[in-house]
This record gives structure tokens, C-alpha cells and sequence, in this order.
């Protein structure tokens, strides 16, 4: 892939005034919590001070942000508030007049551009699954029917749906679509070039999910957001809105599970989540931007984990580095590993080198394809080309990694055999996740199965697609 152009400059963490130290114990603390990094970047007084990517894994690869994508519609509307076209005062009612229901209750009618951005609606769960099926063809109808538990403004819910609203809210005002208006006013501004989203069925971004960005690339938005909106010496977003939207507005309840997600339990801003420490946009699995503007510290993480480890480590590891420059040696140890960060690919020899066929077994759960799927595994080039079906086929390398993109994006894949079992990791590597192919060659069965689930469907040919149009499952 070509290189892009940096977006922030680079300085040794000695130069920069951070112990690269603290940056090993930060990687060494994810390795021992199991936590499976895909990238980090760590930035200290705006300048890069460590960077990797765990190999398949790369510098010029977008990923899939998750809800980290909500921090960045947030942004919008404070744009389009910037441009007088809205305030946070303004009503769902008064703005999408075409999406009310009829005999919508005194609650919903009052829901302002406030309550959508801090989610205090005042529904009681995530309403985005129910709204959904009571309106498959508007959310924000679906929305509005639904009944309300807590007064507006009083209490925080998780809410995926408030975020859809808002993105719709702010294609309506501006006349643009949001991937379109945020081109425009902040990717394409910074440098930028290759933001894309996943959308509806409609075509829509969801707004709430579905951005893809490089690590750098959320980085820099982290940088500008330290910076109060300066690009530069270019405004690109209101100082006002960057400490309102990083300001804490409403209480978190308690994760219900009983866990211990402390920085999940600061507040909520909008559309950013208060931590321990500064503040920070949240994708799941693992998806993070924290900006710490005490210690002119922001750090960007993609992964398919869990994020309260990456916080904790960041605190209890990289944050007591801060301001404790450490010496020239260290710094060329830490880049010495941060270049020879990879995953591992599936232990086993090459052969033997015959073809084996198959027909999967979709019984297990987070199963990615159709049950009785005919698949067929074919040596070649010192690796594999494995056929499912007449749907797609991907190459498969052996102790490398191999690309192929028969639906659109990329899938990067491993395996080898062990005995006679056929193993391969399939990385759909504009994602957190992957799938483990395991076929057996004598029983001639064989199962394709999710590391994670996507939230979006299990559907392995779903999320090859570019770009992703879906919704949710609501059944």
C-alpha cells in the first residue's frame, strides 16, 4: 500500500520528554492481560513518540472505529452549531417534522439536540434494537414511539440511537451528507484522505458506528481536540465546542455486570466519555482516542479487547513516564520492538500438500457462513487458496501472511496443517476481527467461526463488502 503523508511529526521519547521505559511497560502490561493490540500510537506535546502496529496489521490500513465514530459526529453538530444553522436547544420534533409519530408523548416532543448528545433522552436501555423494529424504515420514528422511564436531562443511558439522530439532524440543517460535511470542515483540512463509512440500507453513514480511519489518522483528531480545535495556526473547530463536547454533563450509572470499567463511570460529555484522567472516544473492542491534556498526552489504540485494560495500563504504566526523558539506548530498545510487533500466524507444517474438501458446519456459535457451505482447500504458491463455494475465495499463506479481496475489502489470512486439520486465521483486516477456519480432512466437515462477533451480523460476507450496508439484527 503507498505511504500517506505523515499527519503529525515524529521526536524520540527522550527528545520529547517521556520515558520509553514507561511506553515498554504499557506493552508489556497489554501482553500480560492478553490483550490483543492491532495498533498504537502515543503522542506527547504533539509530536509521535512511539508507533506499531501488530503485522497483519499496518501504518496505511484504515479500521473500523466502532463507536468511537460518535466522538467525531459530535463534532459535526458543533460545527453546524458554529454555523448558526443549530443549537442545543433545538427539538427532534422541529427539525425532522417528517419523522414524528402520530400522537408522539409530551417527552418525546421535547428531546433536544442536549439531550441526544449527553444520551439523557430518557429511555431506559439502549433503544436502538427496539426502535428499529418498531420502524424498520426510520429509526428516529422508532425512536420517538418508544416509552420513556427517566425525565430528559436526568440520567444517562448508553444510546446508540440519539447519535443516529443527530447525524441526521445535521445532514438536514447542512444539506450535505455527514461523511460529505465532515470532509469538507475536518478530514480534508488535517490531511486526511481516506475516511470511509459504513452505512444503512438507505445509503446513510449510522453515524454512531462505522467510521474507518488510519491510527494516525485518530490520533490527529486527538491532537486537534488537545490543541482546542487549532490545526496549526487554522481554526477548524470552535474552542467552546471542543470544551463543551469534552466537558462532563450527566452522571454514569454502574455497569449493571458488576465490573470494574472505572473510566466508564466519570461521566459523560458529549459523545466523549470522561476518564480517570483528560477524556476519551470509545469504539468496542477495544477501540480508543484518550486525550489527556494535563500531560500533552494523547494515545491511539485499535484491538480487539477490552478497553478498561488498555486504560488501566495507560495510567498505572505510561502515565508515571510523563516528564521523565529516559536515554538514547532506550529509546532505540522500544523501536527496535515496536517494528517487530506481529500476531501470530497458526503453528503446523505446510503439507501435506493436497487438496481437502469440506462442508461447514454452521451449528457453533458466531458461526460466519451458511450451514452446508461446500469448501474446498487447494495448495498454491507455497500457501493455499481456499474456495467457499461459488461465494468467494481467499489465499492463505503459509507462516506469512497472504491478501486477496474477492467481495471488496481485504481479507489476510494464515494456516497450516496440524495432522489432518486444516487451520487458518482469516483477518478481515478492516475490522478488529477474524475467523478461524478449521477443516477436517478426514471427516471432511469443517467450521468458520468469529473470534468476536461483529455487532452488525455474523455474515462473514457482509463485512468483506465495501462499503458495509446493513442494520443491526433486531429479531
Amino acid at each position: 500500500m503507498s505511504t500517506r503523508h505523515p499527519l503529525l511529526p515524529r521526536s524520540a521519547p527522550a527528545v520529547s520528554g517521556i520515558s520509553s521505559r514507561s511506553i515498554a511497560l504499557l506493552l508489556d502490561r497489554l501482553e500480560a492481560r492478553s490483550v490483543e493490540c492491532h495498533s498504537i500510537m502515543v503522542v506527547h506535546r504533539g509530536h509521535v513518540v512511539a508507533e506499531g502496529w501488530w503485522a497483519p496489521y499496518s501504518a496505511d490500513r484504515p479500521h473500523l472505529l466502532y463507536s468511537l465514530t460518535k466522538s467525531f459526529t459530535s463534532i459535526a453538530v458543533g460545527l453546524a452549531i458554529d454555523d448558526g444553522l443549530l443549537s442545543l436547544t433545538d427539538r427532534v420534533v422541529d427539525v425532522l417534522p417528517d419523522h414524528v409519530p402520530a400522537g408522539i408523548s409530551e417527552q418525546g416532543s421535547r428531546i433536544t439536540v442536549h439531550h441526544l448528545l449527553s444520551m439523557t433522552a430518557g429511555h431506559p436501555t439502549d433503544s436502538l434494537g427496539e426502535a428499529w423494529e418498531l420502524e424498520p424504515g426510520d429509526l428516529v420514528k422508532g425512536f420517538l414511539r418508544l416509552p420513556f422511564a427517566a425525565v430528559e436531562g436526568t440520567r444517562h443511558t448508553y444510546d446508540n440511537s440519539t447519535t443516529f439522530i443527530l447525524a441526521r439532524m445535521v445532514e438536514r440543517v447542512t444539506g450535505r451528507g455527514l461523511p460529505e460535511f465532515l470532509d469538507e470542515r475536518l478530514f480534508e483540512p488535517m490531511g486526511v484522505d481516506h475516511a470511509e463509512w459504513d452505512r444503512v440500507a438507505s445509503g446513510a453513514a449510522f453515524g454512531f458506528h462505522g467510521l474507518h480511519l488510519t491510527t494516525e489518522a485518530v490520533a490527529a483528531f486527538g491532537e486537534l481536540l488537545r490543541r482546542g480545535g487549532l490545526w496549526g495556526d487554522r481554526r477548524l473547530v470552535p474552542g467552546e465546542w471542543v470544551e463543551a463536547a469534552t466537558g462532563r454533563h450527566i452522571d454514569c450509572l454502574p455497569f449493571e455486570d458488576g465490573s470494574g470499567d472505572a473510566d466508564f463511570s466519570c461521566g459523560y460529555g458529549y459523545q466523549f466519555w470522561m476518564s480517570r484522567h483528560g477524556y476519551h472516544g470509545h469504539g468496542a473492542f477495544g477501540q480508543q482516542c484518550v486525550v489527556v491534556p494535563s500531560h500533552d498526552l494523547v494515545v491511539a489504540v485499535t484491538a480487539q479487547g477490552e478497553s478498561q485494560h488498555v486504560l488501566d495500563a495507560m495510567w498505572e504504566c505510561l502515565l508515571p513516564g510523563v516528564g521523565r526523558s529516559g536515554s538514547v539506548r532506550d529509546d532505540e530498545i522500544l523501536a527496535e520492538r515496536l517494528r517487530r510487533l506481529s500476531l501470530p500466524t497458526v503453528p503446523g507444517p505446510a503439507g501435506p500438500r493436497r487438496s481437502a474438501g469440506a462442508r461447514l458446519d454452521a451449528s457453533a456459535e458466531g458461526s460466519a457462513l451458511p450451514d452446508g457451505t461446500t469448501l474446498i482447500v487447494d495448495p498454491a504458491d507455497g500457501g493455499w487458496l481456499v474456495r467457499f463455494e461459488s461465494l468467494f475465495g481467499i489465499a492463505v499463506g503459509h507462516g506469512e501472511w497472504r491478501e486477496s479481496s474477492p467481495l471488496g475489502r481485504p481479507v489476510v489470512a494464515a494456516g497450516a496443517w496440524q495432522g489432518d486439520t486444516f487451520v487458518a486465521d482469516l483477518y478481515v483486516i478492516t475490522t478488529p476481527h477474524r475467523v478461524r477456519l478449521v477443516v477436517d480432512a478426514e471427516a471432511g466437515t469443517a467450521t468458520a467461526v468469529w473470534s468476536t462477533l461483529p455487532l452488525t451480523g455474523p455474515d462473514m460476507r457482509l463485512h468483506m463488502r465495501s462499503p458495509l450496508m446493513t442494520r443491526p439484527d433486531v429479531a
